[in-house]
């Protein structure tokens, strides 16, 4: 999927979406990238993936920094020290921090989890298991608009705000993950201090009621949101927003809402990419 802002209306075909997933995920690593396929509009509901059972638990002190690839092996990591308040203060360091092009997989993330994974360019989170997010499950800081970030797979619940924070440039691909007890699963920073154009694509998960929004991002910075193969459980209200747009800044202040839904530009999916039981 290209990252220019796009001014006409029409939803992407299948073929552009699947080759844009397939492009940022063989960045990854060939195993995930012959894996993951969007998902047909309209697939059928499964059931969610079971949480798995730690191997042991860790206490980490000091956040751990990841470069190449880091297996935890299903090990829970928790804070401690100073990491180990669980306080929701933005700022926080880290459990894990991954360099550029870095691989966390089968990690569990226990509580407290202080501000989970950082990633500091491309990066792939594949298996990872957040039991109680703390301030943010993953925070992503890459500042090349090449930037690729992977979460493949794992889950994520009990977070009060966000579960992950898209801060930096590029692309983000979110499949086979899910998530429940939730504020908002994807957020484009919407008053950081330095601003980019930001592309994320949320491809078969699995969302569970209590959540207030799946992806909000920035349409005056050209930011775009494409869901497919989303399954909704517990919402047949469906109070959760699937995509709400706001006017972000770079001042720090509190961004604009200016409106929620399927918009062919910003917003791109349609009432066939949700469902519902």
């Amino acid at each position: 999927m290209s990252e220019r802002a796009h001014t006409h209306r029409r939803r992407p075909g299948r073929r552009r979406m699947a080759a844009a997933l397939t492009a940022a995920l063989g960045l990854t690593g060939a195993a995930l990238a012959t894996n993951v396929m969007l998902q047909p509009a309209g697939a059928a509901t499964a059931a969610v993936p079971a949480w798995p059972s730690p191997t042991g638990s860790q206490a980490v002190s000091k956040t751990i920094e990841v470069s190449g690839t880091y297996d935890g092996s299903l090990k829970r990591f928790y804070g401690s020290g100073d990491l180990g308040d669980g306080g929701q203060d933005e700022g926080q360091d880290p459990i894990f921090k991954l360099a550029d092009g870095a691989t966390l997989k089968n990690v569990v993330l226990g509580s407290p989890a202080a501000d989970g994974v950082h990633c500091s360019g491309s990066c792939t989170i594949q298996n990872v298991w957040w039991e109680d997010v703390g301030e943010d499950a993953a925070s992503f800081k890459g500042k090349s608009t090449g930037s690729v970030y992977t979460v493949y797979g794992g889950g994520a619940r009990k977070a009060s705000d966000k579960v992950f924070q898209f801060n930096g440039a590029g692309k983000l691909v979110i499949t086979k993950f899910q998530v429940a007890d939730f504020g908002k699963l994807v957020r484009s920073c919407g008053n950081c201090s330095t601003q980019y154009r930001r592309s994320i694509i949320v491809n078969d998960v699995d969302i569970t009621a209590p959540g207030k929004s799946l992806v909000g991002i920035n349409t005056n910075y050209g930011d775009t949101a494409a869901l497919r193969s989303v399954r909704i459980h517990g919402d047949s209200s469906k109070k959760i927003k699937p995509c709400v747009r706001y006017t972000g800044n770079n001042t720090g202040a509190e961004p604009t809402e200016t409106g929620s839904g399927p918009d062919g530009t910003y917003c791109r999916y349609t009432a066939s990419d949700l469902s519902y039981d």
